[in-house]
C-alpha cells in the first residue's frame, strides 16, 4: 500500500512499508528511519562512527530495493553516502532507485561474508542522490506492482502454466519489471513474456525462486507467534534434515516440523549444536543396564539436565530417572561382571505413568 500527499511546504509524505521499504518523510530533508521497523532483512552497522583514515579511490555501499533484494555498488569519494539515503544507481538498462542499507568499511566485510569479490566482479555505480522527480517516478512505478501481480497470475492461469507468480518488482525508471515465480517443473513462459510486455509496456524478466525464498518475500507469522526468520533477519538458507529433530528428541511429525514454506523449519538448526555437545557426555543408550532384579532398557532423556530414563523389560511403565554419572557407574559394574541390586537405588525420581508428573518435575528440579 502506497500513499503520497503533498504538504504546504512542498514536501511529500508516503508509506511503502508493505513493500518492505522505509523511505524518508521529506524529499528535501531525508532523515534516518529505523530499519528494523519496516524493511525486511535489515543490516546492523556495528562499525558506525568509525572512520578509516586511509583514503580510497572507490568506495562501496549496499543498496536495498524491494524486500530482500540487495546489491553492492561502487561510488566515488565525492559522493558522501550514509545509511538511509535514496540513490539513483546503474541498471542493465536505464537506472534504478534504491535505499542505502550499509556504507563504509562494514560493506567490505559484508562482501566477504557473501563471497562477493569486487575485484573479479564488474560492479555497477551509484549515479547520484535521487532527485525529487526520481522519487516521484519511483513511487508511481511501485504503485503498479500489486495490480501487476494479480493480472500476471490470471494470464499465467489462462495459458495453463504450472507456476505461481509470487512478487513483482518494478525498476525505478518504470522501464523494467522483474516477476518472481515458483514452479515444481521447468516452465516455458515465452508466450507469457510476450503477453506481459504487451499489457504492461515494459521489459519483462522472469526470475525463479525456491519455496524458502518465496516465504521470505511474502513474510508471515510462524507457529512460535513471531515473524518468520527468513523474512526478518535470516540471509542464508542452510539445509535442514530430520536428523536435527532426532538429536533434539522431537517427535517426527511433518505437520509440526514443517514451516509455512512446506520445508523443515530453519529453527531446527539453531540449537542442534548445543544438543550435540551435551550428548557427548551421555553413555550409549543402546546398552542394557543389568541388575539382580532384572534388565533395564533406555526410554528417554532430559539432555540439558543430564538425566536418562530407564525401565525394566518386564515393567515398561515403571520409569526411573537416573543421572548419567550413575548410569556410567552401573555400566562399569556390568563391565566388571558385577550386578547391582536394582536401579531404584540409583534413581532420582520414579514415575508410574507414561509422562512425568508435575511433582516429579519439581523434585527433579530441586535435585538438579
Amino acid at each position: 500500500m502506497i500513499t503520497m500527499n503533498e504538504n504546504k511546504d512542498n514536501t511529500f509524505k508516503y508509506d511503502t512499508s508493505g513493500r518492505g521499504c522505509c523511505i524518508p518523510k521529506s524529499v528535501e530533508t531525508p532523515e534516518h528511519i529505523n530499519q528494523s521497523r519496516c524493511c525486511k532483512l535489515p543490516s546492523f552497522d556495528w562499525l558506525r562512527g568509525y572512520d578509516d583514515p586511509v583514503e580510497k579511490e572507490e568506495l562501496y555501499v549496499e543498496v536495498r530495493f524491494k524486500n530482500d533484494h540487495k546489491e553492492f555498488f561502487k561510488h566515488s569519494p565525492d559522493l558522501l553516502l550514509s545509511e538511509g539515503d535514496i540513490v539513483a544507481v546503474e541498471a542493465q538498462s536505464g537506472h534504478d532507485i534504491g535505499i542505502v542499507s550499509l556504507s563504509g568499511d562494514i560493506v567490505r566485510l559484508q562482501m566477504k561474508r557473501k563471497n562477493f569479490d569486487p575485484e573479479k566482479t564488474e560492479m555497477k555505480k551509484v549515479y547520484r542522490y535521487a532527485k525529487p522527480i526520481d522519487i516521484i517516478n519511483w513511487l508511481n512505478a511501485v504503485s503498479l506492482e500489486n495490480d501487476a501481480i494479480f493480472k500476471s497470475r490470471k494470464i499465467a492461469a489462462d495459458l495453463g502454466l504450472e507456476m505461481k507468480i509470487n512478487d513483482v518488482e518494478y525498476q525505478g525508471d518504470s522501464t523494467k519489471a522483474i516477476f518472481y515465480y515458483t514452479a515444481n517443473e521447468r516452465v516455458d513462459f515465452r508466450e507469457l513474456i510476450k503477453k506481459l510486455a504487451e499489457i504492461f509496456g515494459v521489459r519483462i524478466e522472469m526470475r525463479q525462486i525456491g519455496v524458502r525464498q518465496e516465504a521470505a518475500k511474502l513474510g508471515g507469522i510462524g507457529s512460535c507467534g513471531r515473524e518468520l526468520c527468513c523474512s526478518s533477519w535470516m540471509k542464508d538458507f542452510n539445509s535442514v534434515s530430520t536428523n536435527a529433530a532426532r538429536i533434539q528428541q522431537m517427535t517426527l511429525n511433518p505437520q509440526k516440523l514443517a514451516g509455512q514454506c512446506g520445508k523443515l523449519k530453519c529453527c531446527l538448526n539453531y540449537e542442534v549444536d548445543d544438543y550435540v555437545d551435551a550428548l557427548k557426555d551421555f553413555p550409549d543408550n543402546r546398552l542394557v543396564l543389568k541388575t539382580k532384579k532384572g534388565d533395564a532398557v533406555y526410554k528417554k532423556s532430559d539432555i540439558f539436565k543430564k538425566i536418562m530414563w530407564y525401565a525394566y523389560k518386564d515393567d515398561p511403565n515403571n520409569l526411573m530417572a537416573i543421572n548419567i554419572e550413575e548410569v556410567k557407574k552401573i555400566i562399569e559394574l556390568n563391565n566388571e561382571g558385577k550386578l547391582p541390586e536394582d536401579i531404584e537405588s540409583f534413581a532420582v525420581i520414579k514415575d508410574q505413568a507414561d509422562n512425568v508428573e508435575n511433582d516429579d518435575f519439581d523434585q527433579l528440579s530441586n535435585y538438579i
